[in-house]
């Protein structure tokens, strides 16, 4: 089992920090057991601070990247796909008949730019339904008892 120090602080930092790796499988990786990683966390101040800023970097990076994702998304984008196409020459060997570079185009995607606009300009861009039942102090002329019944309900939560 490995003996706690700097060194190997910092390659498990660099573990959390560099993937997705369980805690199960960074533990494998370095040699020591899950329970000596907790308890160093816990008893370790050093230790501790350094898996928290690892962990926080990761996020950060995730965070940029989506961002990123959510760009391009949002724009769309464009792909350049290679098509090759091969025949046998006279021996059997495999021989490049024709090569194609194919500009793939990706429209912006809806769903994306609904989930920006609202998040991000939710004064201007909301996603629900207002209904006004008062009708701005005009009543309403309806036969219905539902409406009736709204109405009424209406009326009491604003008086109290």
């Amino acid at each position: 089992m490995a003996k706690y120090g700097k060194k190997l602080v910092e390659r498990i930092a660099d573990l959390v920090k560099s993937d997705t790796y369980t805690i199960a499988e960074i533990c494998k990786m370095v040699g020591i057991d899950e329970a000596t990683y907790y308890r160093w966390k816990k008893d370790k101040n050093e230790f501790c601070d350094a898996i928290k800023k690892a962990e926080d970097a990761r996020m950060e990076f995730f965070v940029v990247e989506a961002k990123k994702s959510l760009l391009k998304k949002i724009q769309g984008y464009t792909v350049q796909e290679k098509s090759t196409t091969y025949t046998r020459d006279k021996e059997g060997k495999p021989q490049v008949k024709e090569q194609k570079n194919i500009d793939k185009h990706y429209q912006p995607d809806t769903a994306a730019i609904i989930f920006t606009l609202t998040n991000g300009d939710s004064e201007n861009w909301k996603n629900r339904q207002n209904t006004d039942l008062t009708n701005k102090g005009d009543k309403f002329e309806t036969g219905s008892p539902f409406m009736a019944a709204i109405m009424n309900a209406s009326k009491k939560k604003k008086e109290k």
